[in-house]
């Protein structure tokens, strides 16, 4: 017998934790965290991902649609009849149609940079990813406030004295080094403030829980500000020397008091200013998290962008145990690595989804754009035929709503591709399928990891593919060399990495013990300084110039929440620890320990409806209905109602997650239409719903 231990990258949710992985006999036996960076620690997706790997259902070789979308009639066929297939009806639509016919979506993160170069040597400018039903609202908030994206900060759980956690279960869709250092923080007196519209895990470990009316968290940030300001809680001097248009916040929030927010959010007016208190003790080391997925209600991106506001209010912004700035390589006297991207120019041309040039869309961050709004395009067929689509580790039919709805918005795609590892609904609904190897079988592009300390990290694979399939970059190598790309068109991974090595002075081997090279000995927190802000003015600004020429108000006055119909639940959806969106609900570890979802409901609107914990219940929307398990609740609003995203999956192909429990986009009617216009994010907590005793 023969064991070796390979240090790599998880790849079972967007995280991707540093890991080390136990194999035995060519085969990945076991999976545990990085000694060096999680001390072994690995949430349960994480350990569940051999699962992955030895799952007879996920796809196991390339294929072509035969019959009608979606009817699950494939023809296996080689690579390079699939590459070919791929090539040549890319060649033939853009011949047609122009170079940026071709739209492509992904999950986002640190591998990009080759498949990126792909699309800019085909020419098309049409990059988008999923993020407008994830993180876009905070994205375009910090561009707003900063000039820089949210990843330009981070955040120091590990020094905070006060944590305050908004629209993020942290404790639940782990990220185990931010879980860590929470945990760590705590342990050295740091309080935790969570509000949400349920008592989520991470509610159960606060010093301070605010049960929420949903749709209301701006105007709990409002009031919190209100008190800040109107106690002088705030740094005044910070506030001095790099915040713009002060005064007209001041104005503005003079009216949002904690009585008039205890009205709107149901939250104690004194419990409001109890925390602006506390929040003033603890400054500058507070960290007021903006929010992780905020695709939820029509003024999300306020939140975030008054969540930025306060943390700036309290100096916290580049502070030990607040939001230091990331450092990249150059910040530490490092080389980083070297771009395939800059290969090629920049395609030209407006995007199809509007972004940079439309009325309305110009404030939004172009680099993904948002792909909803490329969906308008697809139908409208304006500014120009959008013919051909890839779609990237990305399921779209699952992560917006209505997926009959978004299917009509396609129906003017001649080529749909799903390069995937599991199957999808949009797998299941495409014209071609390129699999993914797993991250246990792959290797794939190294990553710079920016912060305080910045890396690099290197994913290597543990083991061969037991199927058919290729890593990612192979694939778009394969589809470069059939389009004349030679700079793409790598046959090993060795010459890729040295490639992105080039001039860093890092080489190959320096991964060999651990998977990381750090790029620093400690720490650098970098203090606040002209040129630290990319605004008009160098300072945090209150008022953004972009954003009101678009027509949006940087202060927008408050709106209250639309109330549910009578007998009627504003539909809520969350993460959890087991599973990641859709894709592990067919993992056979995880299905074991979590097999179907279950709808939390207010135990006073239960005992009305004559329904108890564990009761089924049929919930309903849009003509959608779904059988479901209720768990009955003190811990949640009365308003709504709430499920784990990612389940009622109903592929044939998926023998566990068939048909066990209920997904919650099929209950938002055309829901891909309601969108917030500050931050470009789905509102996806804007439905009604029925429930009643099934």
């Amino acid at each position: 017998m023969s064991k070796e231990y390979v240090n790599s990258m998880c790849g079972m949710c967007s995280v991707r934790c540093p890991i080390q992985v136990e194999v035995v006999d060519g085969k990945a036996e076991y999976i545990q965290g990085s000694p060096k960076a999680l001390k072994g620690a690995l949430c349960p997706r994480g350990a569940a991902g051999t699962a992955l790997t030895y799952d007879e259902e996920r796809p196991q070789y390339p294929m072509i649609r035969q019959g009608e979308r979606g009817e699950g009639k494939w023809k296996r066929v080689s690579w390079d009849e699939a590459l070919d297939h791929v090539a040549d009806k890319l060649k033939a639509i853009q011949a047609e149609h122009g170079k940026n016919s071709v739209l492509f979506s992904d999950r986002g993160g640190p591998f990009r940079d080759f498949y990126r170069a792909f699309l800019r040597g085909i020419g098309t400018v049409n990059y988008n990813n999923h993020d407008s039903a994830c993180a876009r609202n905070v994205q375009n908030a910090a561009l707003s406030v900063f000039g820089f994206g949210r990843k330009g900060v981070s955040y120091d759980f590990k020094n905070a004295k006060h944590i305050i956690v908004q629209q993020r279960n942290i404790f639940e869709a782990i990220n185990v080094a931010e879980v860590n250092n929470v945990l760590t923080g705590m342990k050295n007196g740091a309080k935790l403030s969570v509000i949400d519209i349920r008592a989520n895990i991470t509610a159960t470990k606060a010093d301070n829980f605010f049960l929420i009316r949903p749709g209301t968290d701006y105007a709990f940030n409002l009031a919190v500000i209100n008190v800040i300001i109107a106690e002088e809680l705030y740094d005044k001097q910070f506030v001095a020397d790099w915040m713009q248009d002060f005064d007209a916040l001041k104005s503005f929030v003079a009216q949002y008091t904690p009585e008039w927010a205890e009205k709107e959010t149901g939250v104690n007016a004194d419990s409001i200013r109890d925390l602006a208190q506390q929040l003033g003790e603890a400054a500058p080391s507070v960290v007021w998290h903006p929010g992780w997925m905020t695709a939820r209600y029509s003024d999300s991106f306020y939140m975030s962008r008054t969540a930025y506001i306060i943390n700036a209010l309290l100096g916290a912004i580049g502070a030990k145990g607040g939001l230091p700035f990331m450092n990249k390589p150059g910040d530490v006297g490092a080389k980083g690595l070297k771009s395939f991207m800059e290969l090629y120019p920049k395609p030209e041309g407006q995007r199809a989804d509007g972004i940079g040039w439309m009325d309305g869309r110009k404030h939004f961050d172009a680099g993904p754009g948002l792909v909803n709004l490329a969906y308008e395009s697809v139908a409208q067929g304006s500014p120009y035929p959008v013919k051909a689509y890839i779609a990237q580790r990305h399921d779209p039919l699952m992560a917006f709503p209505d997926s009959a709805d978004v299917k009509v918005l396609w129906e003017n795609i001649e080529l749909l591709v799903a390069v995937t590892f599991s199957w999808s609904d949009t797998a299941w609904y495409s014209d071609v399928i390129l699999p993914i190897s797993p991250y246990l079988e792959r290797d794939d592009q190294i990553m710079t990891k920016n912060g305080p300390k910045p890396c690099f990290q290197m994913r290597k694979r543990a083991m061969e593919p037991l199927y058919d399939t290729k890593a990612i970059w192979e694939i778009y190598a394969g589809l470069a060399k059939r389009f004349g790309l030679d700079e793409l068109a790598m046959d090993n991974v060795e010459d890729l990495w040295n490639f992105q090595l080039e001039g860093t002075g890092v080489s190959i081997a320096d991964f060999d013990e651990t998977g990381i090279v750090d790029l620093a000995d400690s720490p650098t927190y970098k203090p606040v300084k002209d040129g630290s802000f990319k605004t008009p003015s160098g300072k945090v600004q209150v008022i953004d110039e972009k954003l009101e020429g678009d027509g949006q108000l940087s202060l927008k006055p408050y709106e209250s929440p639309e109330l549910p119909p009578l007998d009627k639940f504003r539909i809520t959806f969350g993460r959890c620890a087991l599973h990641t969106q859709g894709h592990t609900v067919n993992n056979s570890l995880l299905f074991e320990q979590m097999p179907e979802n279950t709808l939390w409901i207010n135990s006073e609107r239960a005992k009305k409806l004559g329904i108890s914990t564990d009761d089924t219940v049929t919930i309903s929307n849009n003509g959608h209905s779904g059988e479901i398990k209720a768990f009955v609740t003190d811990f949640i609003h009365p308003e709504a109602v709430f499920m784990i995203h990612g389940f009622g999956h109903t592929l044939p192909c998926e023998s566990r997650a068939q048909g066990r429990g209920v997904a919650d986009n099929e209950l938002m009617p055309k829901g891909i239409t309601k969108w917030d216009k500050g931050g470009g994010a789905i509102a996806m907590q804007e439905h009604f719903v029925t429930v009643s005793k099934a």
